[in-house]
């Protein structure tokens, strides 16, 4: 499978995620619901453009690196703030498990684009650095 493919699928699901992960935080109180959401919205757009148009581009390649960096640290916000994983639900409550399934998943996706992502962009200059030493001996 072309590393490509790879990275979009992962990059996709980490996008999917990072909204069901929104959304729960939004119907337990946890974000405030309204236009501050709005930036957030805009962030997801160039993210999902990123992922599907520009994937195989440095620029798109550097955009889903450092916003699947952002994303992979929501996990770890979670687990080392005051109240815990599920934020402010208790373990035994309606949704923890989905609370929780979705943050758990949306790290693994997230830090796999990160990888996938630093891999394009090492690709890409070491690609370029072989061109460059072509065209030198050529000359």
């Amino acid at each position: 499978m072309r590393h490509s493919v790879v990275l979009t699928v992962t990059s996709l699901l980490s996008i999917v995620f990072a909204v069901c992960h929104l959304a729960d935080d939004i119907s337990r109180g946890m974000s405030p619901a309204g236009l501050t959401n709005v930036p957030v919205v805009v962030v997801l757009a160039v993210w999902l453009y990123a992922t599907l148009v520009l994937a195989e581009r440095r620029a798109g390649l550097a955009i889903i690196l450092g916003l699947s960096s952002l994303v992979s640290a929501i996990p770890v916000i979670h687990m080392l703030g005051r109240s815990g994983l599920a934020g402010g639900a208790s373990a035994g409550s309606g949704g923890a498990f989905f609370f929780a399934a979705t943050l758990l998943a949306l790290g693994g996706t997230a830090i796999c684009s990160v990888v996938l992502s630093a891999r394009g962009l090492w690709s890409l200059r070491r690609s370029r650095a072989r061109e460059g030493s072509r065209q030198d001996a050529a000359s």
